[in-house]
Order: C-alpha cells, then sequence, then structure tokens
C-alpha cells in the first residue's frame, strides 16, 4: 500500500449527505444503483471490459476501491473483482431475493456497489460483482479525483 494510501485511509470518514443531495448531484442511473440499491442490466456497462491499469473510484465520493489488478472476467456480465482496496467497502445482509446474499456498500458514502459471492478465483476465491455506473474508472498515470464532500 502507498504512503497516500495509508492517509486516505487514515482520512476516510463517513459522509453525511441524504439521499436529496445525491440525486442532485448523480446522473440518474448511478443515483438509483448507489443510494436505491437497483441493479444496472449485465452486459450494459463499458467498464465490464475496462482493461487498462488504472483505479476504480467511487462515481458518488471518489474513494478508490480497487485497482485493474484485482479484476478478472466473470462471464457474469458486470465488473468483477477478486479483492477490494482493504477498509474500502462494508458489507450486510440482503434478503430481496429470498436466500440471503452479502451486500457491500464504499465505507465512506454508503453508496450500494453490488454483491459478493463465494464463486471468484483464488487467491481470495471472492467474486465482488459491481454495478459500473457506481463505478468511475482513472487510467494509470492521471491524478486521482479529489473525494467529494
Amino acid at each position: 500500500m502507498s504512503k497516500h494510501d495509508e492517509a486516505l485511509d487514515e482520512a476516510i470518514q463517513p459522509l453525511k449527505k441524504g439521499k436529496k443531495e445525491w440525486r442532485e448531484l448523480l446522473p440518474e442511473p448511478a443515483y438509483k444503483v448507489l443510494f436505491e440499491e437497483a441493479t444496472e442490466r449485465a452486459g450494459t456497462s463499458p467498464l465490464n471490459d475496462e482493461k487498462r491499469p488504472g483505479t476504480f473510484v467511487c462515481a458518488a465520493c471518489g474513494l478508490p476501491l480497487y485497482t485493474t489488478d484485482m479484476k478478472f472476467d466473470s462471464g457474469t456480465g458486470w465488473p468483477s473483482f477478486f479483492k477490494s482496496i482493504e477498509g474500502r467497502l462494508k458489507t450486510k445482509k440482503d434478503f430481496k431475493l429470498i436466500l440471503p446474499r452479502t451486500e457491500y456498500h464504499c465505507a465512506r458514502c454508503n453508496g450500494h456497489h453490488g454483491h459478493v459471492f463465494n464463486d471468484g478465483p483464488e487467491p481470495t476465491g471472492k467474486r465482488f460483482c459491481n454495478n459500473g455506473v457506481a463505478l468511475e474508472f482513472i487510467p494509470e498515470g492521471e491524478p486521482l479525483p479529489e473525494l467529494k464532500d
């Protein structure tokens, strides 16, 4: 982990912004996924095919969540990762489909990103199935965006 990431982890404080404020700041598809826990249609995100080196950040608050070396092609139609940057996501149980699933959210803005499953590749065996509209991709060499308040 870089010194920048260590400093960022120390600075992560949950935001106290309401849904109304997020609705005014985000495009409707991103808002629905991030703050109403909707799911985008499989195969619709250009990030599903993104393979350049870089960082995937939360589309709401800009918190870096994944790097390209954590990404893999799951064949599901959604960007998938076998792990996240430590401490950047929090989880909860989701019973919307009767059987429990593990849902995950950005640790900073509490935006919903997707669900984690136990059918991913080694070394973790995890598959973080992420909605593409909940992410922005920053190519390596470009500065990461400032965290949004």
